[in-house]
């Protein structure tokens, strides 16, 4: 009895036995039918088990009309099936299973052909109707939202996945909001980095008395509003028990991704967590100023998540976006994703899903004024170590590696970093001199505390290690005190997500390898509320590594503005950095 049923759980074998008392309709599985009744030497596929196994007990809906099909797909059908003209439309005949993305149909594409069964993509179809909507925004009188957010938030509450791509500065956070209130959703989930929980709380205050919990370690109490940092989305959801997740089960009616930037690399283990979750919420929404933050294929994660057609087939993407292709690495194969191409194409696919808007657009903003400034540096210490990076780059094996690289030129940046203090105060000095507030961005936290210190209760500080009121306070005390003059901030931990608009200038005293970081860090100041011209003041040191850095990151490339309308560094920043440096 127990061998029996061991193999009646084989699928080729359940399979079969389905298929022999099967009297549906779906032509699919009829077909297999018949040749296994017709054909000596039929087996039937696992592919083809699963199908029948899944599918045997569904009905196919009847539909009998000919649709229209996006030109894309009509292309790209064309090339699949050899066929001398680009239908533009299909005719379903009946619709045997439908899927999240997908539609399985027995139908035709031109008058002439026999039916016969096919694939189609959701997105292929077009006769997606609009949504009207119509929204009473007199009951936000108290903080009514500018004219560009009211098309931001009728364009969430008609999408049920949808990218918000805005420019930094131009109140995503307020947008999200009202949306999210006028969608009747009951349940929100929000998760972004764990520097901008608080701001999201306040802001969700100032527009509602619905319960908001902001998540800390592994404590959850039931709100409306939930809002979680990335690093924490593990101690609620695990991969491997996917039915104990604490997040899924609290049937979250909407999930909203802020700095969805994040969520890029689909190796990492928060994206995986991410992407599970808003897999299998209805509504998504994702924020990020930084949609693509180096090459098409950082774009292809959040693309697949609003269910983006572009995003369908992740092969052909890579081929046609990101001029893909395999090579062999021993005995395995290994994708080259560097490349971009068909930007212009790629932007036209995905306007439907994606609202852009800069800020120098929309706001009547004053000038945002960089100015770089060159130094000269003299340390033994500087050169000793170089002397070291050299040595080993040329000899060692690990040179290959850029991570083991970034490593050993860490010491050396840091150094860069300290030499620099005594001129970034003398320029703050300066600024301060003129009535005005300045901001200073460091990597480093010894650089940091030498320069807070300097100025004393003049200036206060933000760093990855403070608390989110800490957080808060340091933001409040400067935006309001006006005996703060100085903002020092961890350029990675204050360099998003919070407003300075109290501050004219901003210093950066030392470099990100990632050209988006300066971008987010920059308009901490310049935003919506700047009343004044910002001054943004890079320091550099000529021929060290960190002239090479600025030297790379101020070419201008087209690939970011083709696609988005603004301006990104192509391809692999880092390595290009490195190898520029160990050829110098």
């Amino acid at each position: 009895m127990e061998e029996n049923k061991v193999i009646s759980n084989i699928p080729e074998i359940r399979a079969t036995r389905i298929l022999e008392g099967y009297d549906g309709c779906n032509n699919y599985i009829l077909s297999i039918k018949k040749k296994m009744e017709t054909k000596k030497h039929f087996k039937i596929t696992r592919a083809q088990s699963d199908y029948i196994i899944d599918y045997h007990d569904v009905i196919p809906k009847i539909a009998r009309k000919w649709v229209p099909m996006d030109e894309y797909f009509g292309n790209r059908m064309m090339e699949d099936k050899l066929l001398t003209k680009r239908p533009v439309q299909i005719y379903v005949e009946k619709l045997l299973i439908e899927k999240d993305k997908s539609y399985h149909i027995w139908g035709k594409l031109f008058e002439t052909e026999e039916l016969y069964d096919f694939w189609l993509p959701k997105a292929a179809i077009i006769g997606k109707k609009e949504i009207k909507v119509d929204i009473d925004y007199s009951k936000y009188s108290n903080r009514p939202p500018l004219s560009h957010q009211i098309e931001s938030i009728e364009k969430l509450v008609a999408n049920q996945k949808y990218i918000l791509a805005d420019d930094m500065g131009l109140g995503k956070t307020t947008s999200t909001i009202i949306a999210a209130l006028e969608t009747g959703v009951k349940k929100i989930l929000i998760v972004c980095p764990a520097s901008l929980k608080i701001n999201w709380q306040r802001e969700i205050e100032n527009y509602t008395d619905r319960s908001t919990h902001i998540v800390d370690g592994k404590k959850w109490e039931d709100a409306d509003f939930m809002i979680i940092n990335y690093d924490i989305l593990k101690n609620f959801h695990d991969l491997k028990k996917v039915k104990e997740s604490v997040i899924l089960n609290y049937g979250f009616d909407l999930v909203v991704v802020d700095e969805a930037h994040f969520i890029q690399n689909k190796q990492a283990q928060r994206t995986k967590i991410a992407n599970d979750i808003c897999k299998k919420v209805g509504r998504v929404w994702l924020l990020t100023g930084t949609p693509m933050t180096s090459r098409p294929i950082n774009y292809y994660n959040l693309l697949d998540l609003v269910d983006s057609p572009v995003a369908y087939n992740w092969m052909a993407y890579a081929i046609r976006y990101c001029e893909g292709y395999q090579f062999n690495v021993g005995n395995r194969k290994v994708w080259n994703l560097n490349g971009a191409a068909n930007l212009e194409e790629l932007r036209d696919r995905t306007k439907s899903h994606v609202l852009r808007r800069l800020k120098e657009d929309i706001l009547d903003l004053p000038d945002k004024i960089i100015t770089p400034v060159f130094l000269r540096l003299k340390s033994k210490q500087y050169e000793a170590l170089m002397g070291e990076y050299f040595d080993w780059y040329e000899k060692s094996e690990e040179s290959s590696s850029l991570t083991v690289q970034f490593s050993k030129l860490m010491k050396v940046r840091q150094i860069i970093a300290e030499e620099k203090i005594e001129n970034t105060i003398e320029v703050a000095e300066n600024i301060i001199e003129q009535g005005k507030k300045v901001i200073i961005f460091t990597n480093f936290t010894d650089t940091l505390n030498r320069i807070k210190a300097h100025f004393g209760k003049s200036a206060v500080a933000l760093d990855g290690k403070m608390s989110k009121p800490q957080r808060q306070n340091s933001v409040d005390e400067f935006q309001e005190n006006d005996k703060v003059k100085v903002f020092v901030g961890n350029l990675k931990a204050a360099g998003v997500g919070i407003t300075l608009t109290a501050a004219e200038a901003v210093i950066m005293n030392d470099l990100s390898f990632v050209p988006s970081d300066h971008a987010q860090a920059e308009d901490r100041a310049y935003r919506y509320g700047q009343k004044s011209n910002v001054s943004v003041f890079y320091p550099i040191f000529e021929n060290t590594i960190e002239g090479a850095i600025y030297d790379i990151l101020s070419k201008k490339k087209n690939i970011f503005e083709t696609v988005m309308g603004d301006n990104m560094d192509k391809g692999t920043i880092i390595e290009e950095i490195l190898n520029t440096i160990s050829k110098r």
